[in-house]
């Protein structure tokens, strides 16, 4: 790849969880000298490097990895704050003429990377916690009812007990006087257009798949996940907050609390990270379809990666990225 093509591609590799999205990234970055960007909404929280399968120390010292285990789990981190910071990471690497690697399973991550975000100012402190103690209060039905009221669009458009997008909603019309509707109508452009970027989704068979999300959750809770879960339930923070959404952690959370077995935690982990990759399938086949799907074992030749057996048979498919 020359520098004029460095300067003006990228690589998008998403697909669900347990697929193998970083081992092919650490793989495509160590051969082109390529930065990898995290593209997971969970992983950028600091406090859940085994539970959200961050990166290791080892394989970061390989290659140089950004937007990882940066935010704390207080922070109620969006999709805005992660385009902020991956503008100044992407602008980063192209001063250096490295390949950018984003990486990660965060659809809207990757739809607002290559088609742009709505323009929605930062919400007042005070305006959040109005709507939260009104949602911890008055529960998440009358919460609607009030969206309805002044957002119908999107109260129709949400389920009655999606908690976090309905308290999302009203934060945004209470505090701008516009529904999020009229914000995304006036948005903000994209940092990768089309034709700056090659992007495949992994798509491995799913009874494999979903045996890989089972074995690794058992092998996370060996690993210390546990530990991290019980480090973060000591800080009592707010349950709506998306790293005490995180796979795994509510669960876990109640098994501390003595409401529920360690196995019953495990059940409830596994099977809310095997429904998540489901919706990731789903997600990504209506929302992006200018991604291609590649089976995980032909992603590598498809990118342009080769191994080092010179012997080895050349594919017949063209490359997405020039070598």
């Amino acid at each position: 790849m020359n520098s004029q093509q460095e300067n003006h591609k990228a690589v998008l590799i998403a697909g669900p969880t347990a697929s193998g999205k970083s081992a092919l990234a650490l793989a495509l970055a160590e051969t082109t000298g390529g930065v990898i960007i995290n593209a997971d909404s969970m992983q950028v929280y600091r406090d859940l490097r085994v539970l959200t399968a961050r990166p290791t120390p080892g394989e970061e010292a390989v290659v140089a990895h950004r937007l990882y285990g940066h935010v704390d789990a207080a922070m109620n981190f969006s999709a805005g704050a992660w385009v902020a910071d991956a503008a100044k990471a992407l602008g980063e690497a192209r001063k250096q003429n490295r390949l950018p690697v984003f990486v990660g399973g965060s659809g809207l991550y990757f739809k607002a990377l290559t088609r742009g975000l709505s323009a929605v100012p930062p919400i007042p402190p005070e305006v959040r916690e109005s709507v939260r103690a009104r949602l911890q209060q008055d529960g998440v039905e009358a919460l609607h009812a009030m969206l309805a009221q002044s957002d119908p669009a999107s109260a129709e458009r949400l389920k009655p007990r999606d908690r976090t997008r309905i308290a999302r909603a009203l934060e945004v019309v209470e505090s701008t006087g516009r529904s999020l509707t009229d914000w995304h109508r006036d948005g903000l452009p994209p940092l990768l257009p089309q034709g700056q970027f090659t992007a495949v989704f992994l798509e491995p068979e799913r009874d494999e798949l979903y045996a890989r999300i089972d074995a690794r959750f058992d092998a996370m809770l060996k690993a210390g996940a546990l530990d991290e879960v019980a480090a973060l339930a000591t800080r009592k923070l707010d349950p709506l907050l998306p790293a005490m959404k995180a796979h795994g952690v509510p669960a876990l959370i109640r098994y501390l609390a003595g409401e529920i077995t360690l196995e019953e935690a495990a059940v409830i982990g596994r099977a809310d990270t095997r429904h998540y990759a489901k919706r990731q399938f789903t997600w990504f086949r209506h929302q992006l379809p200018e991604f291609e799907w590649v089976r995980p074992e032909e992603a590598r030749e498809r990118l342009g990666h080769r191994n080092d057996d010179e012997n080895a048979r050349p594919t017949p498919r063209t490359p997405l990225i020039s070598e």
